[in-house]
């Protein structure tokens, strides 16, 4: 589908501004037939000329330039860094299947979560990229739409302004016609999502280059993509040449179509690059139910065509989209991933090489990781020379020893493990041990094995609370993205400031100074502003990103938000018992135990107060409930005549109730509707008290329950 070749103008336009509008809807349609669909029809000269035209109409009457047109896609100066930005709609990742039987007991979940409405699925390419957001806004000519942001993932809230670079990949379009608006059925505000990536023949091209400057190479086509679109010189950008593949489109941060189908055909005739789902017939095999067979089949052809597409482009499994919008809205979210959807990893990449020597890291909270020292070998695109070896039992059921052969995997995680020992005749085995440290590497305190609830603690971990090691982890960990995201506080900054004694605990970094840090290496005193704006703007992260931060065990991104709607303030939280934090959603006894050990310890407190003294602020909007239903578990199953489930889970999280995935003896009430299954079986077994919505309505209205 192209552009029209002239488009409609004021009648009393001068010849130039003809001329103008002719050359940039020529020109983008040109870009369209080249970059997006493979289809050029005029030679490389041909299309400069047409540009060469057009920028020298332009310079002559600056008053005629607009900012999508075909010549603004490189800007002139480098940027001096990226804005952040927050996201119309949390960009969410998806969480991960490896085998069929995986992707029957998500189908599985779908089904019942739907409750009678449709399932169907769509199935696309699952790409090795950068996820990329593009926001468009009216033309200033009054026609069509324009590229206005281009923002990156970021921590999945928030990510950065990288709009100067977005612009340079040619299969993104500056402008969007009128008609191919009319025609996908969008206004002239709208957003498009979707990945970044590199093809394989650019990433060889540039590794040359790299070389032949003297530089390493970059070692896959996603981490190149993802370092050149954070390059703060647009021209580089411009010559890595990256594509864009889109695959949704939202609306004032909604989702804008009835199905996942008509997204992908409003994105073709938008203009963007997108594969539209492939139709694989079902084979009768295996005796899988339909929608597991056509996703095994679709992944089948996928890995069947792996080979010529790897030669293009890194795909890395299948994604597998629940169609229908209503469907996705009934199945809602968690706070990581939509439960509508699922990516199919391909089976790990594996080599086989020799360990020449097994060093042990130490984490943040003190764990004690052994690393096997590998002999370098290329596997799925990267060169690996160190792999983990999870912890000493791992290495004991192994039976490893110091210059074994074995096989290394990088799977999903991308994380390179050993998983086997091989010992044949051209693979001798090794002929010593390894044998564990008593001893912490980093400051030789002695190491403990202890208990942890739940059972035997299996980690080593160093217990001195000055080691430099754990201190070192603890800052990374405190500035990294998604929990105080301290933007340029990376490995090298703060291995200095330690070796430099600058800080000596994470608050220490709200009282570091510019003359501190420009006598750093490499530090100026624009790179040290920088730093300490970051700082700054870290305060106003919230109590979630703080207790994240804080590097309490068992407590993620999820159980922090949750904590922190619970609670409101640290000060609450720090003086709560167990049963107190167990009353709060997927709190259990392991984790209400490492809160209540965490604020036990003098050193800990110490470093809240100094947090609280730097300014950080500790607080979060407190989730409103009242007492009403404390105390009491509800099951929700089957389909109610006007709540979804999330509407009726907030109503009684709301009331001060709990709401549990299955059915046990703790379970006061399931809530039943229409075409309810296996749960209200098992409430009649036990005699649970059934209610319907207009039971757990009333319910809701009446006194403050008992148990």
């Amino acid at each position: 589908m192209g552009e029209p070749t002239t488009p409609a103008l004021f009648p009393d336009a001068s010849p130039d501004e003809q001329r103008a509008a002719e050359l940039r809807a020529e020109l983008r349609r040109h870009e369209h037939l080249y970059y997006v669909l493979d289809a050029p029809e005029i030679t490389d000269a041909a299309y400069d000329a047409l540009m060469n035209e057009l920028k020298q109409i332009e310079a002559a009457h600056p008053e005629l330039l607009t900012p999508d047109s075909p010549t603004q896609r490189v800007g002139g100066k480098p940027a001096e860094g990226f804005q952040k930005v927050a996201h119309s709609r949390p960009m969410l990742s998806l969480d991960n299947a490896y085998s069929a039987e995986e992707l029957a007991a998500w189908d599985a979940r779908c089904r019942e979560l739907a409750a009678g409405l449709p399932v169907e699925y769509v199935a696309e390419y699952k790409f090795d990229g950068l996820s990329l957001a593009l926001r468009y806004e009216p033309a200033l000519d009054g026609g069509g739409a324009h590229l206005h942001l281009g923002i990156t993932r970021g921590d999945g809230q928030t990510g950065e302004d990288v709009t100067s670079n977005v612009r340079t990949i040619r299969s993104i379009p500056l402008h969007v016609s009128a008609d191919r608006l009319q025609k996908a059925g969008l206004g002239q505000r709208f957003e498009v999502r979707g990945e970044v990536v590199m093809l394989v023949s650019d990433f060889h091209r540039m590794n040359e280059e790299r070389e032949a400057q003297g530089l390493a190479p970059a070692v896959n086509p996603r981490n190149a993509a993802a370092g050149t679109l954070r390059t703060l010189d647009p021209k580089i950008v411009d010559r890595r040449r990256l594509v864009f593949f889109a695959y949704f489109v939202l609306v004032d941060g909604q989702y804008w179509f009835q199905n996942q189908t008509m997204a992908l055909n409003a994105i073709k005739t938008l203009g963007f690059k997108s594969f539209l789902p492939m139709t694989v017939p079902i084979r009768n095999a295996n005796g899988l139910p339909p929608a597991i067979q056509q996703m095994t089949n679709f992944i089948e052809e996928v890995e069947f065509q792996r080979p010529s597409l790897q030669r293009l482009f890194e795909i890395d499994g299948a994604v597998f989209k629940v169609d229908a919008l209503v469907t996705q809205q009934r199945l809602g979210s968690t706070a990581r991933a939509p439960r509508w959807a699922i990516a199919y990893k391909f089976t790990a990449k594996s080599g086989i090489t020799v360990v020449h020597a097994i060093t042990v890291q130490v984490g943040r909270t003190g764990k004690l990781t052994p690393v096997a020292e590998l002999e370098p070998v290329f596997i799925g695109g990267a060169t690996v020379s160190r792999a983990t070896l999870h912890n000493a039992d791992f290495i004991e059921r192994l039976g490893l020893r110091l210059g074994d052969w074995v096989r290394v995997e990088r799977g999903g995680d991308v994380i390179p493990k050993v998983v086997e020992v091989l010992e044949d005749a051209e693979h001798p085995r090794g002929v010593f041990p390894f044998v564990f440290p008593s001893v912490c590497p980093e400051c030789q305190s002695a190491v403990v094995r202890g208990d942890s609830a739940g059972g035997c603690e299996v980690d080593f971990r160093c217990v001195n609370a000055d080691c430099p090691a754990k201190l070192r982890e603890s800052l990374l960990h405190f500035a990294s993205r998604g929990v105080m995201n301290i933007e340029g506080l990376g490995e090298a900054v703060v291995q200095q400031l330690l070796d430099r004694q600058l800080v000596k605990s994470v608050a220490d970094l709200y009282s570091l100074t510019a003359e501190q840090l420009t006598g750093l290496d490499r530090f100026a005193d624009k790179s040290a502003g920088a730093l300490l704006a970051e700082i700054e703007n870290s305060k106003r992260a919230g109590l979630a990103r703080v207790l994240m931060g804080l590097g309490i065990r068992f407590v993620g991104e999820r159980t922090a938000e949750l904590l922190a709607e619970e609670f409101g303030n640290i000060a609450e939280l720090m003086s709560a018992e167990a049963e107190r934090l167990e009353s709060v959603e997927e709190v259990g006894p392991r984790i209400a135990q490492a809160i209540l050990e965490f604020f036990a310890q003098p050193a800990n407190l110490a470093l809240v107060q100094s947090l609280k003294k730097a300014g950080v602020e500790m607080t979060a909007e407190k989730r409103q409930r009242s007492a009403q239903l404390a105390g009491l578990t509800f099951v929700l199953t089957g389909t109610l005549p006007t709540l979804t489930r999330e509407e009726a889970k907030a109503k009684i999280e709301a009331a001060g109730g709990k709401v549990a995935a299955a059915v046990s003896k703790k379970t006061r009430y399931v809530v039943a509707g229409d075409e309810s299954g296996s749960k209200l079986d098992k409430a009649r077994e036990l005699r649970i008290p059934v209610l319907d919505e207009a039971g757990l309505l009333a319910l809701l209205e009446a006194a403050p329950a008992t148990n």
